[in-house]
């Protein structure tokens, strides 16, 4: 019986990496380069990194600055960025970025991200935005994807 369970709480360990998005408290959690509250995850960000707490954000543009700031280099991470219209996670090597230049966000980048394509051309913040590349916030490696930087 023994076995059983050992044998899955080694599994549970080994699926709990870090690298998943872990839940934002609004209000509570503190960006991880200005230092002001996160108040809407929306505009939120994060990386996650191997056997750490997650670093949180609060606009696209101060993620992409953390990462460029080269704090995470020669670490095993993800950059996560909430999909401006649903507030859902998504890898942020995978996401769509928009600049909107009369759009307010937090920290005034104005720039938004999007899971897809199709999650953008429903969201009417995005109408008359321009479409943006990751390597324009992140730097030339972009965001980071999982394997050491």
């Amino acid at each position: 019986m023994k076995f059983p369970l050992a044998l899955l709480l080694a599994a549970s360990l080994a699926a709990c990496d870090g690298l998943e998005p872990e839940t934002l408290v609004k209000g509570e959690d503190i960006c991880g380069l200005c230092r002001m509250p996160v108040s809407d995850i929306h505009f939120a960000g994060q990386v996650t990194m191997q056997g750490e707490l997650p670093f949180f954000f609060d606009d696209p543009g101060c993620l992409g600055e953390f990462v460029r700031s080269g704090q995470i280099k020669g670490r095993t991470a993800v950059a996560w960025v909430a999909d401006h219209r649903t507030g859902d996670w998504i890898r942020a090597d995978r996401a769509i970025y928009t600049r909107v230049p009369n759009l307010t966000t937090p920290m005034n980048h104005k720039l938004i991200a999007h899971a897809d394509a199709a999650s953008r051309d429903r969201d009417p913040a995005a109408r008359g935005g321009t479409l943006v590349k990751p390597e324009e916030i992140f730097g030339p490696g972009g965001p980071p994807s999982g394997e050491p930087s």
